[in-house]
């Protein structure tokens, strides 16, 4: 275990004030533990519950180092790091019952305690999770020009995850003012560093980036206050990332369901002889700067201060359960755009270039506007779709990323809850997936966990879909899988109009949004309305009318339907086709109205039939229309395969036109 560097202490001012309340500071988070241990024996605390017990002296000397807009970004093990910002004990307490008055509503918990008013983004359940958020407020206070600090909480086990490494590289790319603070507690879990971390110093894997980094001793109060406030006043001077190592030890187990069954007894025993509470205690009285029954008043202040707490989480209301749905997503949502009256007259533009032109106009429109993502700037992202930007709005607004999809997703979620507006490209379907943690642990349950004191107003695009022979790995159609996730809204533009407008739309939402884009439609060529704009991203379009079956599809596929449409009308049938436009959240009453006028209707999706949207639409279809049909609903889905490359195996592996036209007629009684 890498031994810690001493902090020069001496250029610390204390003042008998301040050493007063340093201790009181630690006794608060200790005393407050102790009696969250307490009330979970009895049942009033439930779930995991990780106690900061030994690490106080951490909490307490990096936060007494900020100002008031600095931001906070916490792990699981937050209470302390809560308490030293300024929550109240009552807050942070009544939020751990699951109460009502909790400071996040009970939807938190004790891993999910936040605090807009102290610029307190809270607790993360995923280990490493913060790391990237922390990267995204510092990037956008930089590209607001904002004079603050974002100090970023986690353990040593984070530094084992791909998050920790993505995050440090994109804060010293990229100049941010982050101070990254390790608290080494020597046990990941259950599990000490050595046996898996083939560097155990986390300090020199901050090195490795280019990144200041120190270890200190993190039991030491009066040290760890000396270290940040040299890091802060530093960065405050020239915005660079900084990084402190905190030698430390948690006395209680990883948590509550923790047996404790990885170290003996007296090595706990022997720590705590040596805890941050009882050496600056014994400093304290061994200098003569405070006294015994100046330590008794703080000990009675804080107790009473317990009490109380326990008092108002007791009486605290439950929420109610008609509620329940609250905090999903805002409250309050902006009008859809007013429709443009058609100018008359139109260009032929592909979609491509409309996408490319949505873009353009909302930069210009805004500056909080940038895109970020691998490649986007000279070589204009995989699919060219913002080449040229960069020379039109500069490296700051066109940022090229590192090949880190998960830490630059993060920084877009980090970016945006400072205001900024920022649009990440996910070069393909496929690698959202190295992100997944981010946009469904972080972005879609934010605004829940926090009881809406945060949210999200990022953009995410990808592009999705098979039919440029790119095989397995590169041929996903994953929307479905996104929107099953509350807290997002899933977009798949299907025409130039949606592609130019959408994102418009989009960028004024208040909570993340998906757009999926189909790789076979970049090069789909149309004409488009000079006066064209934002568009509804509320309802599913009618594209075609029809009285004899609904023909139900969204992106990649709903040409497809269109032409299997005019096909069947040639043989008699007229078919509806309803392009769903918006997959979360689905516009039940465009399908169901469709759907009771003909009477009978066929889904066609891109996705693996098992477990498809597909199914979810058919599922809704028959709750809300069953006395409706007078057939069984038809599903063009992909086969039950990975996509393959050759050519002819792709064409028969997704929906194609003769599928949906022998489905469709299947659905009519005609036999095939």
């Amino acid at each position: 275990m890498n031994e810690a560097r001493p902090a020069d202490k001496s250029k610390l001012r204390l003042s008998r004030k301040r050493v007063h309340a340093m201790l009181r500071d630690m006794l608060r988070i200790r005393r407050f533990e102790t009696k969250c241990a307490q009330l979970y024996t009895q049942e009033k605390i439930r779930g995991f519950m990780h106690l900061y017990d030994g690490e106080e002296a951490i909490a307490v000397g990096v936060i007494a180092a900020l100002e008031a807009e600095d931001r906070v970004v916490s792990t699981y093990r937050e209470h302390g790091h809560a308490l030293a910002r300024g929550m109240s004990m009552s807050s942070a307490l009544a939020e751990m019952y699951g109460k009502a008055n909790g400071c996040s509503g009970g939807r938190g918990g004790s891993m999910h305690l936040f605090d807009s008013e102290h610029n307190f983004y809270g607790g993360n359940a995923i280990v490493g999770g913060g790391l990237p958020l922390a990267t995204g407020l510092a990037l956008g206070d930089i590209m607001l020009q904002a004079p603050h600090i974002t100090v970023c909480f986690f353990g040593e086990g984070a530094a084992a995850e791909g998050e920790f490494h993505e995050a440090l590289n994109l804060a010293a790319l990229w100049s941010l003012p982050v101070l990254f603070v390790c608290e080494n507690n020597r046990y990941a879990m259950g599990t000490d560093m050595a046996r898996v971390q083939s560097v155990t110093s986390v300090r020199d894997k901050a090195a490795a980036y280019g990144i200041q980094a120190e270890s200190i001793d993190g039991m030491d109060v009066v040290e760890v206050e000396a270290a940040s406030r040299a890091a802060v006043a530093a960065m405050r001077e020239q915005a660079r990332p900084h990084l402190l190592e905190c030698m430390t030890y948690r006395f209680r187990a990883h948590s509550m369901f923790d047996a404790e069954l990885y170290r003996e007894k007296q090595e706990v025993k022997e720590w705590r002889k040596k805890g941050p509470i009882v050496t600056f205690q014994k400093w304290l009285l061994d200098c003569g700067l405070i006294h015994e029954d100046e330590i008794a008043a703080i000990e009675t202040e804080v107790e009473q201060e317990i009490e109380a707490a326990v008092r108002f989480a007791e009486d605290g209301p439950w929420e109610p359960v008609d509620s329940l749905l609250r905090h999903v997503v805002a409250d309050r949502r902006p009008e859809p755009p007013e429709p443009v009256p058609p100018s008359g007259k139109t260009v032929t533009t592909t979609y491509r270039d409309a996408m490319r032109a949505s873009i353009m106009e909302a930069m210009l429109a805004d500056e909080r506007v940038f895109l970020m993502g691998e490649d986007v700037g000279a070589y204009g992202g995989c699919f060219a779709v913002s080449k040229g930007l960069m020379a039109e709005f500069g490296e700051d607004r066109i940022r090229d990323t590192p090949l880190s999809e998960s830490g630059f997703t993060g920084a877009g979620i980090g970016a945006a809850m400072t205001g900024m507006r920022p649009i990440v490209e996910l070069m393909t379907v496929n690698f959202s997936l190295l992100a997944l943690d981010q946009i469904v642990n972080t972005a879609a349950t934010l605004r829940h966990m926090s009881g809406g004191q945060f949210g999200v107003p990022l953009v995410i695009r990808m592009a999705t879909g098979a039919g440029k022979q790119l095989a397995a790995q590169h041929s996903h159609s994953l929307e479905g899988w996104y929107a099953h996730i509350p807290g997002l809204r899933i977009l798949a533009p299907a025409t130039v109009e949606d592609a130019r407008g959408m994102l418009l739309t989009a960028l004024r939402e208040p909570d993340p949004v998906l757009i999926f884009e189909n790789v076979i439609l970049y090069n789909h060529k149309a004409e488009l309305d000079e006066n064209a704009g934002a568009v509804d991203i509320e309802r599913a379009a009618l594209r075609r009318r029809g009285k004899d079956l609904s023909l139900i599809t969204y992106g990649g596929s709903l040409h497809k339907a269109l032409e299997a449409a005019e096909q069947l009308a040639a043989d008699g049938i007229e078919a509806e086709v309803i392009d769903l436009r918006v997959l979360r959240p689905l516009d039940d009453a465009t399908i169901m109205a469709s759907v009771r006028q003909t009477r009978r209707a066929v889904i066609v999706d891109e996705g693996w039939r098992s477990g498809s949207l597909a199914a979810e639409i058919s599922a809704r279809i028959m709750e809300q229309c069953f006395w409706s049909l007078d057939a069984p609903i038809g599903r063009v889905c992909s086969e039950e395969v990975p996509v393959p490359y050759a050519g002819h195996l792709e064409v028969a592996s997704i929906p194609q036109v003769p599928g949906i036209v022998a489905a469709a007629k299947a659905v009519m009684g005609e036999r095939p």
